[in-house]
Formats: C-alpha cells, structure tokens, sequence
C-alpha cells in the first residue's frame, strides 16, 4: 500500500475578525485626544496666524501697499499690522469689552452676549465628548438639538402652565427629546453593530426634515403665517434672564455650568463613569471584566443625546423665543469641535464653547467696524479644527517631542 506523503492542504485561513475594525476607531480617537493642552493652545494660534493671513490678502489697502513693497517695505508692514491688529481688537471688542463704549452697559455686553452663543455650544458639546471619552463618534449633535428644540419650543407654545413650572417641563421635553434620538443609534449600535457615524449622520438629516414637515402643518404651529415658523413660546416658558433687559443672558447658562459639573462627577467620581470610560480604553477588556459594553453604549448615546437636546431647549427657549428651520444653525457641528478642542475634558469643553461663542459674537463687530468678511472666523474655527485632528502636525510644526502613549495588554 502506498503511504500518500503529499503535503496536508492548509487550513483555510481564519475570518477577518469583526472587532478589528471597532479597534482602529477607537486608536484614532485615542490618538486625536492625545494632545495636550499645550497642542490646542498653539492650533488656535496657528488658526488666527492663517486668519491674519486671509484678512490681509482680502483688504485692497494691503493688496496696493504689496505692489510698491520693495520700494516702500515699511509702508506695507504698517498697513498690514494696523489692518490685521484692528480687525481682531474688533473681534476682542465684539466678545469681551468694547472700550469705545459710550456707557458702561455696552461695554460689557459683548461678554455676556458670547456666553449666550457659547451656551448651547457647551451643553452639545458636552454630550459630544462624553460619547467621544467612550469611543463613540457621535456625530449627530445636530440633530438631537434640533429633536431638542423642536419638542421644547411645541411645549413652550402648545401648553398653559405656571411660570417656572412651564420652564421646566418644556426644558424636560427637550432633554427627553435629544436623549430619544440620541439613544436610537446606540440601541442600533449595541443591538445590530451598526455604525454610529453613519446612523447619527442620517439621524441629522430626518431630524432636519422632519421640522420642516411640521412647521408647515398649522397644529403644530400654532400660527397662520405663510412663514416656515412657529408662534413664539409663552412668556412663562422662557428661561428667565440673568440680568436686565438688554442684556440676554440667561438661564441656560446656569444650567450649562451645571451640566458641566454633573458630567465631571459621573465621569471622574461615579462607577457608572468608570465603565463609561472603560470601555472606550478597550472594549474588549472591559467585557471581559464583566461590563456590559451593549449596555453602556446605550446609556452614553442616551446622556449623549440629553445633553444636546437641552442645547436646544436653552437655543428655542432662552434666545430665539419661537422655531424656524434654521433654530439649530450649526450647533451641532460646531459642538464637535468644541469637544475635541477641549480633549473631550468637561472643564475643557466649557473653556471650548466659551472661545467658539467668543468668536461668534466678536465676528459681527469686526464685520462691520472694519469690513472684514465674517467668513474668515468661520475659516479660523475650521482650520482649528484641522489641527486639533491632527496633533501630529502642530508637534511637527512647533517642534514638539511626541508623547508616549500607554500600549494597550494583549
């Protein structure tokens, strides 16, 4: 009989496994929060570097002083720093204090009108970094203020209630609202494997389309205006003002520095926060420790998505006073930023949507007093956003040695 010496077919070779690709999400999260502080504050001048550059290039002044510089060099420099320097004291005067004020109410309102912007900017971004300090991209900010708006503002309008009570119940259904939405995608997430950058992203746009379904229908609005918008809510809904009229700050931003506290305990000093950020350091470990990773993915996107949805409940209730399409603008995007500018860092996070308010309210004034295009502040966000995805670069740039991070155990 003869002995088949033929060399064994190889075993077919093993599946691709499933959680690799989980894992490169959460390392390049992991690698986008490993800047330092020292990192975000050289973006943001990096950021308004390349904003000077922009003002610069778009000032006809500055453009016909470029033509004779090398026959008059010091004529250029001049008019290039005094255009640039005045456009941001503008934007400085716009957001912190205007010293050219006539009284002393308009010289500090700049500073409460950029705590106003900033205030649905930390609530949303609040509920972004949570989700990011779990390995979430939760990218669907936008939407959960606008489910928070919308159901606030409806509650606002719709119901007949007592003072502080209406507040607090058309707050409620905004946070109720965001949390809903939110927690969609991390049921799919935990339940079907789904991905949350693409659920959350389609959520944005149903949610987009959804309110401007209902500001079309007249129960819902409460209005016969042909104009896409609701009636404005009741006296007794709105967040009531932190100082006097004209000044608009109000309520929402006590509740964002309460929010913000109440994130920084349930992530540095309660066990539900310990899982939270136990599984966004590895899943697999945290599983294997007995934390349900389904479990917490849902109760992240859900506080996620509360967070958010009270960013829209203070937009709609403490500063735009009615719902029309553009009741969000770009909260919800601009909240991403917020969060990955403040390393995901509650306290961080609150410093971010201040700056990002700051520019917001500052970039009118410089609009206007210099003719600067409000559009390069948009481009300076942008560009930190850049940065602030790109540690690598700024170290690069600057020099900086890299930090070492803390390999993960097999």
């Amino acid at each position: 009989m003869t002995t088949d010496t033929s060399p064994a077919t190889p075993p077919p070779a093993p599946p691709p496994n499933a959680e690799a690709e989980p894992d490169k999400e959460q390392n390049l999260l992991q690698e986008i929060l490993s800047g330092s502080w020292l990192v975000s504050v050289l973006a943001i001048v990096l950021a308004l570097l390349l904003g000077g550059v922009l003002i610069a290039v778009s000032n006809a002044e500055i453009v016909a002083a470029a033509a004779n510089f090398f026959a008059a060099p010091g004529s250029f420099f001049s008019t290039l720093f005094s255009t640039v320097g005045e456009a941001y004291s503008a934007l400085f005067r716009g957001a912190v204090f205007d010293w050219n004020a006539r009284t002393t109410e308009r010289a500090i309102r700049p500073l409460t009108e950029s705590l106003v912007s900033g205030t649905p900017l930390i609530l949303t971004g609040l509920g972004i970094a949570m989700a990011f300090r779990c390995g979430l991209f939760n990218i669907g900010g936008q939407g959960q203020v606008i489910l928070g708006a919308t159901i606030a503002g409806y509650l606002g309008y719709a119901l007949e209630l007592p003072p502080v009570v209406h507040m607090l119940i058309a707050t409620l259904g905004g946070i109720i609202g965001g949390a809903i939405w939110a927690g969609i995608a991390g049921v799919l997430k935990a339940r079907t494997g789904a991905n949350e950058v693409i659920v959350t992203i389609m959520l944005n746009s149903i949610a987009g389309y959804l309110l401007g379904y209902l500001l079309k229908q007249g129960w819902f609005t409460h209005t016969t205006s042909a104009n896409p918008q609701s009636r404005a809510i009741d006296d007794s809904s709105q967040m009531f003002l932190l100082l006097p009229p004209p000044f608009r700050l109000h309520f929402g931003f006590i509740l964002a520095i309460l929010a913000t506290i109440f994130v920084w305990w349930l992530l540095e000093r309660s066990t539900i926060g310990f899982e939270f950020k136990a599984v966004g350091a590895n899943p697999h470990a945290a599983r294997t420790a007995g934390i349900s990773v389904a479990k917490v993915t849902i109760t992240v996107m859900v506080v996620a998505g509360a967070l958010a949805g009270l960013g829209g409940a203070a937009q709609v209730l403490g500063t735009e006073g009615k719902l029309t399409g553009g009741i969000s603008g770009s909260i919800g995007f601009d909240a991403i930023t917020v969060a990955l500018l403040g390393r995901s860092k509650p306290w961080g996070t609150f410093l971010a949507g201040l700056l990002f308010g700051a520019f917001k309210a500052g970039g009118y004034l410089m609009q206007s007093q210099t003719g600067t295009p409000i559009d390069i502040v948009l481009v300076v966000q942008s560009v930190i956003v850049l940065l602030i995805a790109a540690p690598p670069l700024v170290r690069s740039i600057f020099r900086l040695p890299t930090p070492v991070l803390k390999r993960k155990e097999a």
